[in-house]
């Protein structure tokens, strides 16, 4: 294959969200009764 005299370029720009405030999860287990919060920091 043969090079081109093609150069290509592209300006990229992304962005997402601000982050919000995470999400929270309670441990469940079969023998544990009101489980506390497991995982991470919510997102902080």
């Amino acid at each position: 294959m043969t090079e081109g005299n093609f150069v290509d370029y592209a300006k990229v720009f992304a962005a997402s969200g601000k982050g919000g405030r995470g999400s929270t999860h309670l441990h469940r287990a079969k023998y544990v009764a009101k489980g506390g919060p497991d995982g991470g920091d919510g997102g902080r």
